[in-house]
């Protein structure tokens, strides 16, 4: 071979070298040229070399299209050795242009050759094009070939593991942001492994990830993820792994808390709480220096990614989990209930409300009560196989499931028999109220308050009684929070005002005092009869608020009634039971008179009889000591109650009020009305009848010794002007 375009290959001596080796390890290249026989040239010159310890594969292309395809058919080219005229004077420059920008294969390194230095200066060449070396063929020896090849490989193998580095924390850049998206232990391990599968661009032919367990209690590790042909093993404990080497490997790794590579691939992540988990990777291939930098980092950064999901995991069970019975709580039962709603089953939603319950905590303590909520749990849990069951609240369990197992005499059976506490036999009975989901399309929400509201009903009805709700219970409901809506904005909007009922002397019919009573008229005008908004008031804790209005409106309203001549009434207020609760109920009777200038024994207190019997020892020393401020003392109602007569006895009260519906009987019977009577005064109290509405009525009442009576006959409830006009037609009349 003399030709001058051809490569010399005898005038150095090359190294000798052993067999070739496994080809898929051989470092590729790729050679261009037009001439056969610079391609058979280059074959014997390379021939048993190895460079870097690997053999070279060589790849021919004859033309600049042939080496295009080739350029784009092999990945992982080392070298390129080109021939700068082929088709065309710079087909070889051009294929340099299409390699480095096209392909943007910036690794692979281009050795230019030319027979005709000419075509192609070398300055200009070097500076306008990204090539690694240029030769020409005449002083390519075998010596010079193989030298400018082992430095071209040596290039291509730092820039190969830049890269390769670069791709790396790309990789865990991006695992990192992807995984912070998955919850939950079990699903974020998993993104884990798919994450270092194609890190290290392996199949995940195996991989299992063990937690540490918490040995204060006595809690074995446990295998929290896996893939490949270990995804069977999930959830399964450390210790009950039918693979010795594997179990061995993951225990070792938790206990010593490090990454190891060899014999298996173990990777450690530290938790701050000391739960480390450890991961064996079944790698089929021999780890280079970049993948063990490239894990360690990884696994620093996935260890944030663990801690993270373990916090996650907390605030999970304790936004969605009991903490007692460890089953799901309110919020839990309501993502239930939203996702039955939308799958349209026939599905009754129960709530179970254990009767009695804060008795049994106050006599035998919590630490029984916890037991019973666990015993009574328990046999729900067992008991109803296909429903979900939840604490709603201290006493209150939530079922949710098929119509046919969550049906009443299905849950009154599981609570018929005594549960075991402590030794102890303790019956439970349970109060019910039950909502049908099937023709609901509302949302969960709803559905819950409903439930509620079936279960007051129950309440109401008799204990340990269940009601499935109906849609009159929903129309009622409805109602009462639209008027208990309306009744905040009414006080906050002053739409609340009193007006007086005259009480006068049954015998002559003077003027003796007046009532005050609360109204609300709702803004389109509609009067809220005190029946229907004084319970709610109570209910909703108005009640103490509204009271003080009176109190004070009552006091001022007295005050213009002295001011207009009108100097003995005695104006009598209404007192609710909140307002005594309060504590400082004395104190608001006491301003509420000095603000007003009004003389306490001008105004009279009016107290139920069943509120005198609630509690005789709280309420007697409040009355002592309105009494000593010179205030009177009512009791209203009186009769319809069950008040002992040793209560009516103790009470520091001046006035008996008859309830009208002794009155409406006096036509026909006045046995009670004449009791009530002779037993006031015997204990030495006025008499005020109400509801006297007929002149009959009025002259039963006055042989019986009543003193007092307010009612229609006399005047109905008047707003200030209409009582000074009545109260000034009055005087002249008698």
């Amino acid at each position: 071979m003399v030709d001058d375009d051809l490569i010399l290959i005898d005038e150095d001596d090359a190294p000798a070298s052993p067999d070739a080796g496994d080809a898929m390890q051989a470092w590729r290249v790729l050679v261009v040229d037009d001439d056969q026989d610079v391609h058979r040239a280059t074959e014997l010159a390379l021939r048993g070399l190895l460079v870097e310890g690997r053999p070279l594969s060589l790849v021919h292309a004859y033309s600049a299209a042939e080496a295009r395809a080739a350029v784009e058919a092999v990945p992982d080219l080392a070298v390129i050795l080109l021939d700068v005229v082929m088709e065309t004077e710079d087909a070889g420059l051009q294929l340099v242009r299409h390699v480095r920008q096209d392909l943007q294969r910036e690794a692979v390194r281009i050795i230019l050759r030319t027979g005709q230095p000419g075509y192609a200066p070398e300055l200009d060449t070097i500076r306008h094009y990204d090539i690694n070396d240029y030769k020409t063929k005449s002083e390519l020896t075998r010596v010079r070939l193989f030298t400018s090849l082992t430095t071209a490989v040596r290039s291509y193998r730092q820039m190969r593991a830049h890269e390769e580095i670069r791709r790396g924390f790309e990789m865990v850049i991006q695992a990192s942001t992807e995984l912070t998206k998955m919850h939950g232990m079990q699903m974020f391990a998993q993104g884990v492994v798919s994450q270092l599968c194609a890190l290290l661009n392996v199949e995940p032919a195996g991989l299992i990830c063990a937690q540490d367990g918490l040995h204060a209690e006595d809690e074995p590790a446990r295998v929290i993820a896996a893939a490949g042909r270990f995804s069977h093993l999930i959830h399964r404990p450390l210790d009950e792994l039918e693979l010795p080497t594997v179990q061995e490997a993951l225990a070792n790794c938790l206990a010593q808390r490090r990454s190891s590579f060899e014999p298996h691939m173990l990777l450690y992540f530290s938790m701050e709480s000391g739960r480390g988990l450890a991961a064996y990777v079944d790698v089929r291939r021999a780890l280079n220096d970049i993948d063990r930098q490239l894990l360690q980092v990884f696994c620093a950064s996935m260890a944030v990614g663990f801690e993270n999901v373990l916090l996650y995991d907390r605030l999970v069970d304790q936004a969605y989990v009991d903490p007692l019975l460890r089953i799901p709580n309110l919020n839990r039962l309501l993502e239930m209930l939203d996702a039955r709603l939308m799958e349209r089953a026939d599905s009754t939603l129960a709530l179970i409300d254990i009767d009695d319950f804060s008795a049994l905590n106050d006599t035998l303590g919590h630490e029984f009560g916890d037991a019973v909520l666990q015993a009574v749990a328990h046999r729900l849990s067992q008991g109803l196989p296909r429903s979900h069951l939840a604490r709603l609240g201290p006493d209150i369990f939530g079922v949710l499931g098929p119509s046919d197992e969550v049906a009443v005499g299905h849950l009154q059976q599981l609570l018929h028999d005594a549960v075991q506490i402590h030794g102890q036999r303790v019956r439970v009975s349970a109060t019910m109220g039950l909502v049908p989901l099937s023709e609901r399309i509302d949302a969960g929400v709803a559905v819950l308050k409903d439930a509620h509201v079936a279960l007051k009903q129950a309440k109401l009805r008799q204990r340990g009684s269940a009601v499935y709700f109906s849609a009159a219970m929903g129309q009622d409901a409805r109602e009462r929070m639209r008027l208990l809506s309306g009744l905040r904005h009414a006080f906050d909007a002053q739409h609340m005002f009193l007006v007086y009922q005259p009480k006068v002397s049954l015998h002559d019919g003077r003027p003796q005092g007046v009532e005050a009573l609360l109204r609300w008229r709702m803004s389109d005008g509609q009067l809220v009869p005190p029946d229907r908004f004084i319970p709610l008031a109570e209910q909703s804790g108005l009640m103490g608020a509204l009271g003080t209005f009176v109190l004070r409106s009552a006091c001022q309203q007295l005050a213009r009634l002295r001011a207009a001549g009108e100097h003995e009434l005695v104006m009598a207020i209404n007192v609710s039971q909140a307002q005594l609760r309060e504590p400082d109920f004395v104190a608001t009777v006491q301003h509420a008179l000095v603000d007003a200038g009004v003389p306490a024994a001008q105004v009279e207190l009016e107290i139920t009889e069943s509120m005198a019997a609630d509690d005789l020892a709280v309420l007697r020393p409040l009355l002592d000591a309105v009494r000593a401020m010179g205030v009177s003392v009512a009791i209203d109602d009186f009769g319809t109650g069950f008040s002992s007569l040793s209560v009516l006895r103790h009470l520091p009260a001046q006035r008996l009020k008859i309830d009208r519906s002794f009155i409406n009987e006096l036509d026909h019977d006045d046995s009670i009305a004449r009791m009530v009577i002779s037993l006031g005064h015997s204990l030495g109290m006025r008499i005020t009848a109400e509801g006297v509405e007929t002149e009959s009525q009025r002259q039963a009442l006055c042989e019986l010794g009543c003193e007092e009576g307010q009612g229609w006959l006399f005047a109905r409830p008047l707003d200030e002007a209409a009582l000074l006009a009545w109260l000034a037609e009055r005087r002249q009349a008698v």
